[in-house]
């Protein structure tokens, strides 16, 4: 990873994302993207659509090849203003309220981000059954400081999104953790992947499309696959990493952080497609994991399959632990190799071959 992918990197766990509000991202997206790109455009739902061997504003005739990574975050929404000056809120996306209490909130009005902090009752006053309860969402509540309602409303209204307060952690052994791993890693994976295949000249068109509204619903993967109409899409996402205390290995595989991209098999993914990550994986020597997936995938590859007439689909998954969290924690090897293993990907196709199973 070179210093100018580092650093957008870096930016783009700056930047707040949650779904329906990804604008700051996708700014950094474009300016990032556009310095190589032959194609810059962002949809009517906010998707950045960044392309390769296409001529700019047209549909190329031959092969198309889709890589998505999704720019949202999971966060909450502002829904009520006490008189007292205290918001509550909803969720956007899913959120273990556990994960929230005692976190440094960050509220982004359009004056700006106003500091907040959630908490609850001191555990000196929490009775024995209160202490034993589980934390519901509808009963925790941000405090910004406010000194009551009108104070609070001059400074935030209903409908501003809320982050966790961002950031970025390196530790050892070339770990990193941010509260915003997913999907930030999956993200600069497509766009960095972009402009590595550039130099290794391509024979069929690349989009690398950051995707919007997925925690809600992969959403934005299934308006920007329909406007693309690839031949072939590959999602690019975190998954569970199971080399740690209480995951198990039996149900979600043997997983590790450093151990390289994820290369996710099972009904929802094209076999030649799963076949050729790991061919290419083994030929240009990118450390990889396997992992099975029974089901729909939960992410991105889930509305690319279907979308249309359908499309062949892969998946692959960066490792991840402590999911949806402050601190989410990935290892900056599998992200750098995950980028070289799709540039290989999308070189080795031609143009007129079948990806039919």
């Amino acid at each position: 990873m070179n210093k100018t992918a580092r650093k957008f990197f870096i930016d783009l766990l700056a930047a707040p994302s949650p779904s329906g509000h990804e604008e700051p991202v996708q700014e950094i997206v474009r300016a990032y993207a556009g310095k190589f790109a032959d194609d810059v455009s962002t949809d009517v739902h906010g998707n950045v659509i960044a392309a390769v061997n296409v001529e700019a504003g047209e549909k190329p005739a031959g092969r198309r090849v889709l890589f998505a990574g999704h720019s949202d975050q999971i966060g909450l929404i502002v829904s009520y203003i006490d008189d007292k000056g205290f918001l509550w809120v909803q969720p956007i996306g899913g959120w273990d309220p556990q994960q929230l209490i005692g976190q440094r909130m960050t509220v982004w009005s359009k004056d700006g981000p106003v500091p907040a902090v959630i908490a609850r009752k001191p555990i000196h006053l929490l009775d024995m059954e209160e202490r034993k309860r589980v934390v519901k969402m509808e009963n925790l509540w941000l405090d910004i400081g406010a000194t009551d309602g009108d104070d609070a409303k001059s400074a935030v209204r209903v409908g501003d999104p809320v982050t966790l307060d961002l950031g970025f952690q390196e530790m050892r052994n070339g770990l990193a953790n941010a509260p915003k791993m997913d999907n930030t890693t999956g993200l600069w994976v497509v766009i960095e992947a972009l402009r590595r295949v550039v130099r290794r000249k391509p024979k069929v068109a690349v989009y690398a499309v950051s995707t919007v509204c997925e925690e809600i619903g992969l959403r934005g993967a299934r308006t920007s696959t329909h406007g693309v109409d690839p031949d072939v899409g590959i999602a690019v996402d975190v998954t569970h990493a199971t080399d740690c205390p209480t995951i198990s290995k039996r149900q979600e595989g043997d997983l590790s952080l450093g151990g390289g991209p994820v290369i996710v098999r099972g009904p929802n993914m094209n076999p030649k497609v799963s076949d050729r990550l790991e061919a290419v994986a083994q030929e240009q020597k990118i450390p990889f994991q396997l992992a099975a997936l029974g089901r729909a995938a939960p992410n991105d590859a889930n509305s690319i399959q279907i979308t249309r007439a359908g499309v062949a689909t892969g998946l692959i998954s960066v490792p991840n632990r402590y999911m949806h969290s402050a601190v989410e924690t990935i290892s900056l090897d599998d992200i750098d190799h995950s980028a070289d293993l799709l540039a290989g990907f999308a070189a080795s196709l031609e143009p007129d071959e079948s990806l039919i199973p």
